[in-house]
């Protein structure tokens, strides 16, 4: 059954806006939650990041906390990992309900405290805040959450990943104890299952993957190179691309690149945590506008950020895991668009470039020389998730997850020509072998996959605590 927003309950005002910026047909993800949100109802959502998750919370948060009062204290929070993602939710937040420009408020580090702090003495509808600095200025007598009846926790995952659970956890007990909680992710590890359970009351679960038409291919390489060729090997790619987004393990080391690049002709900038934010937004801003061709970045880029038309990434150092690698990856092949992901190998990482490749179903040959190709191309948008035309969704105590038309069970388990059947692997096999987890399909050399939903090895957090504490176009994330 296709939806659009009417029947899904959104007023005719926010109907027409959405429509004066293009948007005029709901997405998986929005289809799937906003009557539950719209509702009231606390909703857990599971979806690949590219998917319009922020549209999903944001009308039901503009609805329900955007409008006047006359209160200083701030009725809505949003609360998200990086500063580049709170600029965006902002941005959308705004374009969704223009009259509360005034009212909508991003808070984040890197910048001074004072524009905040007048910002919040003016009265507050709706917060965007990165937990670190959210915690400083209620330590400072700058804001109280008591007032605060809708919550989104965006991202959970990569909070996971950046250490503010425990932050999570102190900000959600500071808001009303009769509230609504939405929190999207996509991935449900343990440690975000346990603020599901601890901080939400009765919520549905909703998991829901993009359409295949919106699915761009993506090719994955592993190039073998050596160290004192790998700048030159970057260079090469970002200028048969256009533009690329450039990966790094540490600062230093972006910050080296991004010199190198510059010399061997390729206009660089580096964006990390060491960055002053006015640093950061001049670099995105440079190379959305093409004035820059490569963007080199630590792991912060690689979540949050809606850079459109990146059709190459390079992995000038692997990623450390198969989730980064899914992350860093997502940055092409959004919206139905090619892109190429390549991971430049040194000799002493084949190992582990061997390793991370079975991590992700990718096959476990060597990586192929400078230039060549290993035998893994094609394979389909790691921001992408199994393939599935509809949402399950499921209560917190209905048990397990209804299965509407057309979708499939990521456990569905094995259904093989050879007649083999494996309950945990998902797998089906004709002539190359096609998975209901990772949604991979090869046909000999090529392999296909919507590797977002991949499950990687993450370190088990155990999180404590158990019962509930009292004009501008918008863009899909």
């Amino acid at each position: 059954m296709e939806h659009s927003f009417s029947s899904l309950g959104v007023p005719a005002h926010l109907i027409a806006r959405l429509g004066r910026s293009g948007i005029v047909t709901p997405t998986p993800i929005q289809a799937a939650t906003l009557a539950d949100a719209l509702a009231g109802r606390d909703v857990c959502g599971r979806a690949p990041t590219g998917t319009g998750k922020t549209i999903a919370f944001g009308l039901p948060l503009v609805l329900r906390a955007a409008r006047p009062t006359g209160h200083r204290d701030p009725r809505g929070l949003v609360l998200v990992p990086t500063r580049e993602l709170a600029l965006q939710v902002h941005h959308d937040l705004v374009a969704l309900e223009p009259s509360a420009r005034d009212r909508i408020v991003s808070i984040y580090g890197g910048v001074g405290y004072g524009p905040q702090r007048q910002s919040l003495r003016r009265g507050a509808a709706v917060v965007v805040a990165c937990p670190g600095r959210l915690e400083d200025l209620i330590e400072r007598g700058d804001l109280r959450l008591s007032a605060v009846t809708t919550v989104v926790v965006d991202e959970a995952d990569r909070m996971a990943d950046m250490g503010f659970l425990p932050a999570v956890r102190r900000i959600l007990g500071a808001c009303a104890a009769e509230r609504q909680t939405m929190l999207f992710s996509a991935t449900l590890d343990p440690a975000v299952s346990a603020i599901v359970k601890s901080y939400m009351t009765d919520p549905v679960f909703h998991e829901v993957v993009a359409p295949e038409e919106t699915l761009g291919d993506v090719e994955h390489v592993f190039r073998s190179t050596g160290r004192a060729e790998r700048t030159q090997v970057t260079a090469r790619l970002v200028a048969e691309h256009g533009r690329a987004i450039v990966f790094c393990r540490t600062r230093h080391g972006a910050d080296r690149l991004a010199r190198q690049l510059g010399v061997a002709g390729v206009l660089a900038a580096p964006l990390h945590g060491n960055r002053s934010q006015a640093q950061r937004e001049r670099a995105l801003q440079a190379f959305g506008a093409g004035r820059v061709k490569a963007l080199v970045a630590t792991d912060v880029a690689a979540r949050g950020l809606h850079v459109p038309d990146v059709s190459c990434v390079v992995h000038y150092d692997p990623a450390g895991s198969a989730t980064d690698y899914v992350h860093r990856s997502g940055r092409t092949g959004r919206a139905g668009a090619t892109g190429t992901v390549v991971s430049l190998v040194l000799p002493e990482q084949e190992k582990e470039a061997a390793a991370l490749k079975r991590a992700l179903g990718l096959g476990s040959g060597k990586p192929g020389r400078t230039g060549e190709h290993d035998g893994t191309a094609g394979r389909r948008s790691a921001t992408s998730g199994p393939r599935s035309a509809t949402s399950g969704h499921r209560s917190a105590n209905s048990g397990p997850r209804s299965a509407t038309s057309g979708h499939r069970s990521a456990n569905s388990g094995q259904r093989s020509t050879s007649g083999q059947r494996s309950a945990n692997s998902g797998q089906r096999s004709t002539s190359g072998q096609r998975s209901a987890d990772s949604g991979q399909r090869s046909t000999s050399s090529v392999q296909r996959s919507a590797s977002s939903a991949q499950r990687s090895a993450r370190p088990n957090r155990q999180a404590g605590g158990r019962g509930r504490p009292q004009g501008r176009a918008l863009r899909s994330r």
